[in-house]
């Protein structure tokens, strides 16, 4: 597996974009709308093209210099992506600059980030011969806006987890949200400026009559809500749990659909958490496989909550499986009991 390079791993796990994007503006004038479009795809291409020139030097160059020149190309990269109006972008090269310093490995994990960079680059430079499910996935990825087309779907939604993450521009919080009638998880993704809570704030352990609708990519996770029909209310019901196998297996296949997918939401059953050299990891009750914990859940006060709340005993545990691991987000207790938020 490979390995989780900094809090900007986090910040992109299972959003399903590389950044936030806003839905896309309306105009009166459907004309100038297009050619609006038109000149942003032009100048994308024009920055995806000179990253593609960028990274191709560092690779010529060799990965070792990468560790002497610092963040500073990065960041001179990034607010060339910026200007390319390509934010996903962006997004993607601030966080190489970081990895030469971010422990053993680093060239590994550099050569892997350059290569889902490159992979994005041709994926927006030859859009058009892309089935319309991916080719969608990679305009989310480099940043270009996008409005929930889906139909709606009225269901009983569980609220599974609610976090924020938060840099020197902009909060985002992201809600889980586990439909009892579909059987289906989807994400609700807010934004607000620096040091204030977005909307909406839906605490774990509540359930809501309402209707969301999906964005446009190959997952169609990421949801928009809308109508409500009754005020949340607690609820003890739970998600529908997998094995731990089974957990590795649906994140394989989603990487086929989006090879920059991080992580998949997926709600473990009967799990046991149990130490594992310097990690730990969760273990199934009835089986012999298990999944490793993420790297940093080891920090968090989530993972004594967790032991704590197991004694031993399986549980069962929703959070975000992928390349780093298993992330623990919410587990329930043995018995009858309500959800326990663990982060």
């Amino acid at each position: 597996m490979r390995e989780l390079d900094g809090e900007g791993r986090r910040e992109r796990a299972a959003e399903g974009a590389a950044g936030p994007s806003a839905p896309a503006p309306t105009s009166a004038d459907p004309e100038a709308a297009r050619r609006r479009a038109e000149r942003r795809a032009e100048r994308i291409t024009a920055g995806a093209t000179e990253l593609e020139q960028r990274l191709a030097d560092l690779l010529r160059a060799g990965l070792a210099g990468a560790e002497q020149t610092g963040d500073g190309l990065w960041e001179e990269t990034a607010a060339r992506m910026v200007d390319a109006q390509a934010p996903g972008l962006a997004s993607r090269v601030r966080e190489l600059g970081a990895i030469p310093a971010s422990g053993p490995g680093w060239p590994v994990r550099l050569l892997e980030e350059c290569a889902l960079l490159h992979l994005l680059d041709r994926g927006w430079l030859h859009r058009e011969r892309l089935p319309d499910g991916l080719a969608a996935t990679v305009r989310s990825r480099v940043g270009l806006p996008a409005s929930a087309d889906g139909p709606p779907v009225r269901d009983r939604w569980l609220v599974l987890a609610q976090y924020d993450t938060a840099d020197a521009r902009l909060t985002t919080r992201r809600i889980w949200l586990y439909g009892a009638e579909t059987d289906r998880t989807v994400l609700l993704l807010s934004y607000g400026a620096a040091g204030r809570a977005p909307e909406p704030a839906l605490p774990v352990g509540l359930a809501l009559e309402a209707e969301v609708s999906a964005y446009p990519d190959t997952g169609r996770q990421r949801v928009a809500l809308g109508r409500r029909f009754a005020p949340p209310e607690p609820t003890r019901a739970r998600p529908r749990g997998v094995t731990t196998s089974r957990a590795a297996v649906r994140y394989g296949e989603a990487l086929r659909d989006d090879p920059w997918l991080d992580s998949v939401p997926v709600t473990l059953d009967r799990v046991v958490p149990v130490p594992d050299g310097d990690g730990w990891q969760l273990a199934d009750a009835d089986g012999d496989t298990a999944l490793p914990l993420a790297r940093t859940t080891g920090s968090q006060p989530g993972l004594w909550r967790l032991v704590a709340l197991s004694g031993g005993a399986p549980v069962t545990v929703f959070g975000e499986c992928g390349h780093r691991g298993f992330t623990p987000l919410t587990a329930w207790p043995p018995g009858p009991g309500t959800a326990v938020p663990l982060c």
